[in-house]
């Protein structure tokens, strides 16, 4: 009796312990964050005034507010009108929650600029304000195709149809996403499907027959920034990719694969197109059909990559911008 009445003291001590822990545990926000006033105690700042994205630099904000609460701080640029937006809840603002690398969530992209940071609150009328200089913007890891920025490569050949209000040139103005440059692809043809195309040839950048990827299809992807314009839906891209599955030096079609991805835009704006190499068809008047080649996806033989501007005959006037095109691999292009 004498040792079940100590450990029974035991067992209840242990019991009486466990429940003051709960007594005295929180659950859930507490009564200050719920019914608390909100104030500012430390503004928003930044970590340093300027920074240089290119060589890797990077740049966090910070700020201390009086409760708990849900914040979005935004970075504009105000020559670009790029955006980078990162929201939370917490009374401390800091690095682990607002470190920068220089990319965006809407396009563009961010240029050298200086960029307006603000923190605001939802549903208080509070905004802290500061701003930081980007000396150099953020440099895309990748096999870049063409950004327009040097102008018309020698190495690529063009076709543009005799139609009317054709416009098949680069353009320079600060609606670019990436850079100063763009792409315009517009015109009227009432007889064709094809409106006009560029062909990017592998040997127009290092000499090489094939361009210099990876042979991995499900580790590459292909990234475009496309333009839709207000209006108009009748727009379609059609990119088609040349595989030299032989290697000598030219493409086949009746024996070698064409892989095609169709993009029909029908949105407001730029936005980004990334797809997985691997997921790219072979199509035939837009439909989806049997390869001429070996039926794989050689992405380390693609020789030449078309870049069509399509639209329906009967459907008018078409347009589209087309900028940055660019292979990224273990992942679509994070701007």
């Amino acid at each position: 009796m004498k040792k079940i009445f100590i450990i029974s003291i035991v067992g209840f001590s242990l019991i009486t312990s466990c429940r003051k822990e709960e007594i005295n545990k929180i659950d859930g926000p507490s009564l200050e964050d719920l019914n608390g006033a909100f104030s500012v105690i430390n503004g928003l700042e930044s970590s340093k005034d300027s920074v240089d994205f290119a060589a890797g630099e990077t740049v966090f904000f910070t700020a201390e507010i009086a409760k708990t609460t849900p914040w979005k701080l935004r970075v504009v640029g105000m020559t670009s009108g790029a955006e980078k937006i990162m929201t939370g809840t917490s009374k401390i603002i800091d690095a682990s929650q607002t470190l920068w690398n220089g990319s965006t969530t809407n396009l563009p992209l961010f240029k050298t600029e200086i960029c307006k940071v603000e923190l605001t609150f939802p549903g208080l009328p509070d905004t802290l304000i500061t701003d930081v200089k980007v000396i150099n913007p953020k440099v895309n890891e990748g096999f870049l195709i063409t950004d327009f920025e040097t102008g018309f490569n020698p190495g690529w050949t063009s076709f543009i149809q005799s139609g009317a209000d054709m416009d098949f040139q680069i353009k320079s103005d600060v609606t670019a996403p990436e850079g100063n440059a763009y792409y315009n692809m517009a015109g009227t043809v009432d007889w064709d499907w094809l409106v006009g195309l560029i062909n990017f040839k592998a040997t127009a950048y290092s000499g090489a027959t094939v361009l210099p990827l990876t042979s991995n299809p499900n580790n590459l992807y292909f990234n475009v920034m496309v333009y839709g314009e207000v209006g108009l839906t009748n727009s379609l891209v059609l990119f088609q990719f040349q595989e030299d599955e032989d290697a000598n030096g030219t493409f086949d079609s009746a024996t070698e694969d064409l892989y095609s991805h169709q993009i029909t835009i029908d949105w407001v704006g730029w936005k980004l197109v990334s797809i997985k190499y691997s997921d790219i068809p072979c199509l035939v008047n837009g439909s989806p059909a049997t390869a001429n080649g070996n039926g794989q996806h050689n992405s380390d033989k693609i020789n030449q990559i078309n870049m069509l501007h399509l639209a329906n005959p009967v459907s008018g006037f078409a347009k589209s911008k087309l900028d940055y095109i660019i292979f990224t691999e273990n992942g679509p292009l994070n701007p």
